[in-house]
């Protein structure tokens, strides 16, 4: 499955679609199309259920027929771009993730003891994840001793552009980042957009500013701090690793994500399609 540079969105709202903000604010329910032109046909985003509450889901499909943006969607393209999948758009604070666990893997708002979960402030940047990619919980990293943490490698886009929840977004990795987060291995790969400005600019980490780089990280440090709970830690002397690591990172995720998939690596609870 192939995805040009190019999408159509249609968005048919009865409140506004963007607004992720949290509390304060009485649930709407809305409906959000969105279209993704590709070789093999039309990915379509369909939002079910109510905005800022446990039945919201952001569903995807294909040809009328329900599609998983994690196992379905291909993580490359034949230019070399890679495919990332939008979870929480830019300047926006709801913690909206791939539901590993539920059929078809439809976005949804993470949920922890009970309470769906928000930033404490905005994100600055697209976050979201690369589909056909898995950190593997039962494997040891060999150099920093920590396991994965059993979801899709995470990304974090630092175009100009705000993007859509759902979008399908063409990316050039430009490096990576280990983050331990409450004692496992949670992976970062810095992305831009390949239609962005900058991207004929941006190869690899070391042409990204220092400033974006320690914002990102700092961002990811400090952001569970309000919750009381420790900042979060970074391997290799917290520096971000150059492109080709970034790359050796994504294929050993799809590797593992291979192996889940076929049934090689026990899924647990995790949907698969199998």
């Amino acid at each position: 499955m192939k995805f040009s540079s190019a999408a159509l969105t249609i968005l048919l709202c009865t409140a506004r679609a963007s607004a992720w903000t949290s509390a304060g604010r009485a649930p709407r329910r809305f409906l959000a199309v969105q279209l993704h032109s590709t070789t093999a046909g039309a990915i379509v985003t369909e939002v079910d259920g109510t905005e800022a509450t446990e039945s919201f889901r952001l569903k995807f499909s294909e040809d009328s027929k329900p599609i998983s943006p994690w196992h379905d969607i291909a993580l490359k393209n034949e230019d070399g771009s890679y495919n990332m999948v939008v979870e929480i758009p830019k300047m926006t604070k709801a913690k909206m993730e791939v539901s590993t666990k539920e059929e078809n893997n439809p976005i949804a708002q993470d949920i922890k003891k009970g309470v769906l979960r928000d930033y404490h402030g905005p994100i600055f940047w697209n976050y979201g994840c690369l589909p056909q990619t898995w950190e593997d919980p039962n494997v040891k990293h060999p150099e920093l001793g920590f396991f994965g943490d059993d979801d899709p490698i995470d990304v974090v886009e630092i175009g100009s552009a705000a993007l859509a929840m759902g979008t399908i977004k063409p990316v050039k990795p430009l490096g990576v980042l280990a983050m331990i987060d409450d004692g496992e291995l949670d992976w970062k790969v810095l992305a831009i957009a390949t239609d962005d400005p900058l991207a004929a600019e941006w190869n690899d980490i070391d042409d990204v500013p220092a400033s974006i780089k320690d914002g990102v990280r700092e961002w990811f440090r400090w952001y569970k701090t309000p919750d009381d709970k420790p900042i979060n830690e970074f391997g290799f002397d917290e520096k971000y690793l150059s492109k080709d690591e970034a790359i050796k990172v994504i294929d050993e995720t799809n590797e593992a994500w291979s192996k889940l998939k076929s049934g090689e690596t026990d899924a647990g609870k995790i949907w698969t399609g199998n």
